[in-house]
């Protein structure tokens, strides 16, 4: 786990901007994979919550975030309901029906991708 993270007075939701700020560009990732990673497995609906509070900060790449099926739930909270997927197809990933086609590739697993050697 990133030392940063591993603060416990620090707030949940700094927790999970953190972690989605790591996000690469052309990758995305589960509201319950950031949960996972914060060791906190059953709260991806607060990771839904800080990522509808988030939508407004530019530096926090939200519309990285979608639900385990790589559905775009969270792309009524944007600024237009198209801004979530205009945002994902900028970076090259591809969606059809409001989901992340192949997303089993485009899926970036914190608990593996920040992983301490």
């Amino acid at each position: 786990m990133v030392t940063s993270l591993n603060n416990k007075n620090k707030d949940f939701f700094e927790q999970v901007y953190e972690v989605v700020k790591l996000i690469p560009k052309g990758r995305a990732t589960s509201y319950g994979a950031i949960a996972n990673y914060l060791g906190a497995k059953r709260s991806s609906r607060m990771v839904g919550w800080a990522m509808n509070a988030a939508h407004s900060n530019p530096e926090i790449p939200a519309h990285r975030v979608v639900n385990r099926n790589g559905l775009l739930t969270g792309k009524m909270h944007f600024p237009t309901p198209t801004r979530m997927q205009e945002s994902l197809e900028s970076e090259n990933i591809v969606i059809e029906n409001d989901q992340i086609q192949d997303f089993k590739t485009v899926f970036w697993d914190p608990s593996i991708e920040l992983e301490i050697s």
